[in-house]
């Protein structure tokens, strides 16, 4: 298993950047593929982005496309998601967790679900103002 915790988030106007981190404890981080996930309040947690486990491949919700960018770096046991354009409907509290479901290295689906996923951080802040 490995522990995960999240940091970057904060209160930004529409149209900032931020950078999400997602530090991870143990060594066995660079076997799991990798996600992002959010959850508004009143509304139920939702995929944003993933990434395998080599980071060759990476997936994204609809409405991030060409504003987030998923990466990892495995030598320091983190991953990241670079968020610029932010908007409104971004607000959220953040979360990343890892692929335990098998393959675990690996995603397979283009949206995977929040079940095929574990070890969830404690989840960070996102305020975007208009």
């Amino acid at each position: 298993q490995v522990q995960l915790v999240e940091s970057g988030g904060g209160l930004v106007q529409a149209g900032d950047s931020l950078r999400l981190s997602c530090a991870a404890s143990g060594r066995t981080f660079s076997s799991y593929a990798m996600g992002w996930f959010r959850q508004a309040p009143g509304k139920e947690r939702e995929f944003v982005a993933a990434i395998s486990w080599s980071g060759g491949a990476t997936y994204y919700t609809d409405s991030v496309k060409g504003r987030f960018t998923i990466s990892r770096d495995n030598a320091k046991n983190t991953m990241y998601l670079q968020m610029n354009s932010l908007k409104p409907e971004d607000t959220a509290v953040y979360y990343c967790a890892a692929k335990v479901r098998p393959p675990r290295g690996t995603i397979v689906v283009a949206t995977p679900k929040v079940a095929d996923f574990g070890s969830w951080g404690q989840g960070t802040q996102v305020t975007v103002s208009s």
